[in-house]
Formats: C-alpha cells, structure tokens, sequence
C-alpha cells in the first residue's frame, strides 16, 4: 500500500450552502483490522490529494458537496473513491464524482493508493473502526459525529490510542467547531476572566425525530442481496433479520443511534470541552426519555401498529469533572425554543461560569458578566466571524499537509468528549451514575 502521498490544503463554504444536503447518513461496513502504518510528512500544496467518501447518504453526498467546491476554489483535493453498502446510493455518488472508483467494502476504499483521506459518513456504529482501520491504512480522517456508537467505549479510547500511534490527522465532524467565538471564549477563559471555572451549561432544542419523518425510506421494496448487504450493515451490531426501517431509518433505533446525547450533543459539548479544556470526566448522570415522539402519526389513527421509535427524544445529563466543575447537557426534539437563542448548529449558546464571573453570547457579542465577589467590569468582545463549513473543510486539508494532528476538533478531544456523552447515556439505560476510573481507563457502572 503506497503511503506516501498524505498531503492536504482547503478553502472556505458556509455551511448553510450545503445544510440541505444533509438530511440522512447511510450504509456500513464489517469491522475489520488492518496493518499499523507510519505517517509521512505531508506533500507540497501543488500536490492533489485523492478523497475517499465512506458511506453515501445524505451526509456523505453533503461532504462530496464540500470537497468539490474546494476543489474548484484552489483547494486542489478531488474525490477519488466513493464506498456504500447500498449500490444505488453507490451509483448516484459515483455519477456526483465522475472520476471516482466504488467500492461496497470500505476495506477495498482504504487498499485505494490514491486515496489519501477519507470523508466517513457511515451509520454511528460503523465510525470507530472505519476511522481505525483508515489510520493503520496510513488515511488521515474526516469523520462525522459522533464519534462512536454509545455502547463502543473501548472503540472511542482505541481512537484515541491509535492516531497518537499512527500520527494521522484526525478531525471530528463538529464542524462548529470553526466558530471564531470558542476560540475566542478558550483564550479568555485561559486569561483567567472568569476565575477558576466551576460550571457549564449548554444543549440543544429542536423539533423533529429525525428517524421516521427525517429519514426516506429509498425504496420500501429493497431486500438483501448483490445490491444490498445487510450484514455489513449490521457490523457488530446484533443479528437480525432484514428490515427496511432500520436500514434507511436507523437513526430511530438503539442498537445504532442514540437520540440527542450522541446525534446531537456532539455540536453543544465538544466546545464546553475545548473552552474549559475538560478530560475525562469523574462520574455522570442522565434523565430523559420518548416524550413526543412515542407515537407515529399513522399510530395516531391505528393504536395497534407497532412503536418503532426506541432511542430518546429528550435528554439531560449532568458531568462533574476532577477539580470541581459540573456541566448541564438539556436538550428535546419536542421543542425549538432556545431561550437565549442558538449559535452555528442549532446548539444553545453556553453559559461558562467561574468563580469570578461568566461568560455567554448575546447577538454577535461575547458577555462577560463578573460576580459579586470581584472587581472586575463587566465587558463586551465582538466575534470575529462565525460557522464556515468550507474553512472547516479547508483547516482539517491544512493539518494533513502540515502533518499536524492538531485540528479544531482532535481524536483526543473527540474521545474525551464522546466518554462523557456515553456515560450518560449509560446512566439513563442504567438508572446509575456511571463513573470513570482514571487508572484504568474503563468505565464503572
């Protein structure tokens, strides 16, 4: 395997061009392990680097939008290769992408010499090991939130564990995560505007399941087969006969999703985390529940039909971390009011409190509101920008050409902050507050 074109460079896309693109995920591939590689130093910015898209339902076709309009704006990357367990979603990515090659096994993709970084966009349970497998592969990887299906822990820490042992690029589809005003917020809060840090709140409200009504069922008819291959689907999930819902709607049931706290929660928290530089936290406890959505709407008139929804609508959680900080996740799918308003993705504006004073947004301004035990004044900051898909798109391409792993959204960051998601989603499947034991890097329940 030649790997010794990892190069990189971008651009910039507001992300509202191309937010209509990405209403659903599809596909997934069977786990397998491949080889460790080395990582080379990045080529030169004349260099064009080969894309590899994993799974090509809407999210995927939304990135292929992305990494073609960076080519066309001197990002110089072209998607080479596109991978679907479902042929015709392969045959409508690979007509978007006339030069690309197809592949149904994402292990073929990664075997591809002229693919050097690879977009995935698979079902949540298929991310961990395809971004595994890309990095022993010698890919650097662009892979959609979250990071990790909520049972795979293990998967999300052998991430981790893997891009420090490999040094591949490694960027989480947070793409939030390009907003001026984190960045903006971290340095205030490392200048000690705040004080010691003691609380966060932030999370997402919105409407819509995003399961029955969110995701198309392409064809009603499809079955297993030459252009379907539902054991690769499943992966390590459990065996199961066919069934067209969870195939095209996955989203809606447990043994591949996870409601808010996976599907959603990435956008809140990965920047909580990175403003406050939070690690793993010491224990977690989550609330929540099907409140809205418990019912289809043809179940309305037909009380017999069978409930097919089974992750969350709605879901809270607290994490207290080492040292003394408490976060509040809250969030619903039944209602979209975000109370102080919303920033980027949907995400509510966070509230980041220390023992001197606070930190929020209002408008296009960042607040600092100070307690009443300090002196300090109370101040305003202008954001310098906001959300950009493309120059999200464009810093990841920057990395791989710098052989920088350093991205706005690191595998480190992305383990740390999917550990604290995972744990409460434990906790309310549990009943239990769910501990992190930092010895050995496991969870307790």
């Amino acid at each position: 395997m030649d790997n010794s074109r990892q190069t990189n460079r971008g651009t910039s896309l507001s992300r509202r061009t191309f937010i209509g693109r990405s209403a659903s995920l599809a596909a997934g591939m069977a786990v397998v392990s491949a080889g460790p590689a080395i990582a080379q130093a990045a080529g030169s910015a004349s260099e064009k680097l080969g894309v590899g898209i994993i799974g090509c339902g809407g999210r995927g076709m939304g990135h292929m939008g992305t990494w073609k309009w960076l080519g066309e704006n001197g990002g110089n990357v072209e998607v080479v290769a596109v991978c679907d367990v479902y042929r015709p979603r392969l045959d409508r990515a690979a007509q978007a992408a006339a030069n690309a090659k197809k592949y149904m096994d994402y292990r073929e993709l990664l075997a591809d010499p002229n693919v050097d970084m690879v977009s995935i966009t698979t079902p949540d349970h298929h991310h961990g090991q395809q971004a595994i497998d890309a990095m022993r592969a010698g890919k650097d990887v662009y892979c959609e939130k979250p990071l990790t299906h909520w049972s795979q822990f293990e998967v999300a820490r052998e991430i981790a564990r893997t891009a420090r042992e490999t040094g591949r690029v490694f960027q989480l589809g947070t793409q939030g995560m390009s907003d001026p005003a984190w960045w903006q917020m971290k340095t205030l809060v490392q200048e000690g505007l705040i004080g010691q840090p003691l609380h966060a709140e932030c999370g997402i409200f919105r409407v819509g399941d995003w399961g029955e009504r969110g995701m198309p069922v392409d064809d009603p008819n499809a079955k297993p087969g030459p252009d379907l291959n539902w054991d690769a689907f499943l992966g390590d999930r459990p065996k199961r006969d066919f069934d067209v819902s969870r195939f095209f709607r996955w989203r809606m049931y447990e043994d591949y999703a996870g409601g808010p706290s996976t599907d959603l929660y990435p956008h809140s928290y990965t920047p909580v985390t990175t403003m406050l530089d939070l690690k793993a936290p010491a224990y977690a406890v989550g609330t929540g529940g099907i409140y809205r959505y418990s019912l289809s709407e043809t179940q309305k008139e037909n009380p017999d039909e069978k409930v097919e929804r089974e992750v969350p609508d709605t879901f809270n959680m607290l994490v207290d971390y080492p040292g003394g900080i408490t976060c509040a996740l809250l969030g619903t799918q039944g209602n979209g009011f975000q109370g102080t308003g919303a920033r980027g993705s949907g995400a509510k504006v966070p509230v980041l409190r220390g023992w001197e004073g606070s930190l929020t947004i209002q408008g296009n301004e960042i607040v600092f509101e100070p307690s009443d035990s300090t002196n300090k004044e109370a101040q305003r900051y202008p954001i310098q920008g906001e959300e950009n898909m493309g120059e999200y798109f464009r810093k990841f391409v920057e990395c791989v050409r710098a052989g920088n792993p350093d991205t706005q959204s690191p595998a480190e960051r992305a383990y740390h902050t999917q550990t604290a998601l995972i744990m409460g989603y434990l906790a309310l499947r549990e009943g239990k507050t769910v501990r992190f034991d930092p010895e050995k890097e496991n969870l307790i329940i």
